[in-house]
């Protein structure tokens, strides 16, 4: 076998997506879940389909220079936010597809961050919502308790 040969072999099926590509997808999920922004408003706002949103949040699709930084402007974050907090195990790909014993390692990395959940978002977003700032305050100090009194109890 030639070294070309050898090398496509160690390649994932047709169509896995690179864990860049699920980072950057991830961290656009995030932010437009933090505005409430839908993906079809994100999509008219960038002159693209809901289902082209869709495929960049999984990953599925690469999303070029220049859309990144039309999605920034949209959002209102510099391009850099899609790259920050990357895993280092993502980082460690150089952006190309992970070797395949490191793929379970770095999807368990990328799902496992509660800040990337929708339910974070929008328990971010509707806190967020509450005007008054001591209620907002005594909402914050429950949840320290509830989740304190949960660790006392394992």
């Amino acid at each position: 076998m030639t070294a070309t040969a050898l090398k496509l072999a160690d390649r994932p099926p047709l169509g896995t997506p690179r864990p860049v590509d699920v980072h950057v997808g991830a961290r656009l999920r995030q932010r437009r879940t933090l505005l409430g922004m839908s993906q079809e408003k994100l999509g008219e706002s960038v002159g693209l389909t809901f289902q082209q949103i869709q495929k960049y949040e999984r990953g599925a699709n690469r999303i070029g220079a220049s859309r990144l930084f039309q999605l920034s402007q949209v959002l209102d974050v510099s391009v850099s936010y899609f790259f920050e907090e990357m895993p280092g195990e993502v980082q460690k790909t150089r952006g190309d597809y992970a070797a395949p014993s490191n793929v379970i390692e770095i999807e368990a990395v990328q799902t496992g961050d509660p800040m990337a959940r929708r339910e974070t978002l929008e328990l971010v977003r509707a806190y967020y919502k509450i005007d008054d700032p001591k209620v907002r305050k005594r909402i914050f100090e429950l949840t320290k308790s509830i989740a304190n009194a949960s660790d006392d109890e394992d």
